[in-house]
């Protein structure tokens, strides 16, 4: 086990929480893997928890307002809706809780890479990882809502770009 003196683990969660405050909106690719399928696309968050994402197949996209999560694919014409606060998004969209928590607690270095905070929050467990060098939040693990562990990797991540808030309005069930 490798001892890190307490002001080492200050310095970086202070570095890790003024990058995260000078982020108001974030684009990236992904690649999310669950029971062993990968999925690709291209999402954009805007803080406080505003997501919207593409999906590479099926025309499927993943919505949410602020208030409702919206999953939505032209496969067998599914359509989701959900409470935000009823899902792990609610906690890793909000920019001001992930602040909260990450001055509350240490994170674990995993493969001499990342920065690892574990939150728990009403019976859900979320990993969330941050690039060692960049300190740019770089994915995160969770449990969908069927109980799949969920890992999303993100990556050419653009941060404050001029965005059309428009994305963030929730389809419709038509097709």
């Amino acid at each position: 086990m490798i001892l890190i003196p307490f002001n080492v683990l200050a310095e970086v969660k202070k570095k890790i929480i003024s990058n995260l405050n000078n982020i108001e909106n974030i684009n990236f690719k992904f690649i999310q893997t669950i029971q062993g399928k990968d999925e690709k696309g291209n999402c954009t968050i805007a803080y406080p928890k505003k997501i919207y994402c593409k999906y590479s197949k099926f025309n499927k996209i993943l919505v949410s307002n602020g208030n409702s999560l919206v999953i939505k694919t032209n496969k067998n014409n599914q359509y989701y809706r959900y409470k935000l606060e009823n899902t792990p998004l609610n906690f890793l969209l909000d920019k001001k809780y992930i602040i909260e928590k990450i001055s509350k607690f240490n994170y674990k270095i995993i493969d001499k890479k990342y920065y690892m905070f574990s939150l728990d929050e009403k019976k859900q467990n979320i990993n969330i990882f941050f690039d060692k060098v960049s300190l740019d939040l770089i994915g995160w693990q969770t449990e969908d809502l069927y109980q799949n562990l969920s890992v999303t990797y993100i990556f050419d991540i653009k941060k404050n770009e001029k965005i059309d808030n428009k994305i963030f309005k929730l389809p419709t069930q038509i097709f």
